[in-house]
């Protein structure tokens, strides 16, 4: 996969440098499955952003994610199914510098609210809501395509998100250090 990724990157690179005055269109898809006889763990996200380049070197626009994971555990005889739902919704600040040839570096800054609904197939329980902010720090490397396109490779961020249930007395507060324990790959577009 990664080969094949580098092979398109190789075969369709050109410079095309994004320009003042842009709009940036960009997203990320991500999917992670395991499965332990039947154990499961799935989830799902759908992160898209649209910007506006103000200047040679800095974007500023929206994001936004969509994210559901379910997770199965044993209890017994007994599978217990859980599922969330989460939502992201925010700002973020790109600041890019072209690097040789086709490659640029970049740093997004994001920072917004998000909100999660869970559940589970226990009988008498109840769906559990949270709504809280976010704040993440992700660098990456850009390979520029053709007619605008970019391939956007990252390896990890920072991040900082609290989320508090109803109901509970404290926030569910998560610091992620993830260089080189995650990898996105992801497509931007200016126009």
């Amino acid at each position: 996969m990664k080969k094949a990724i580098i092979i398109v990157a190789l075969v369709f690179a050109s410079l095309a440098n994004a320009q003042k005055g842009s709009v940036l269109v960009a997203g990320n898809i991500g999917y992670y499955s395991k499965n332990t006889g039947d154990l499961k763990s799935n989830y799902f996200e759908f992160a898209p952003k649209v910007g506006y380049q103000f200047s040679e070197n800095m974007t500023v626009g929206i994001e936004a994610a969509i994210g559901n994971s379910t997770n199965s555990n044993r209890n017994g005889n007994t599978i217990i199914e859980y599922k969330e739902n989460d939502f992201k919704l925010g700002a973020f600040l790109r600041y890019s510098q072209p690097l040789a040839g086709v490659f640029s570096i970049f740093g997004d800054l994001g920072v917004g609210m998000q909100s999660a609904k869970s559940s589970n197939n226990i009988p008498f329980s109840n769906d559990a809501k949270g709504d809280g902010f976010y704040v993440g720090l992700v660098p990456a490397v850009g390979v520029d395509l053709k007619k605008g396109f970019c391939l956007n490779f990252s390896i990890g961020g920072l991040g900082y998100d609290s989320l508090k249930y109803d109901g509970a007395s404290d926030a569910t507060n998560t610091f992620a250090f993830t260089f080189g324990k995650q990898a996105s790959v992801g497509i931007s577009k200016n126009f």
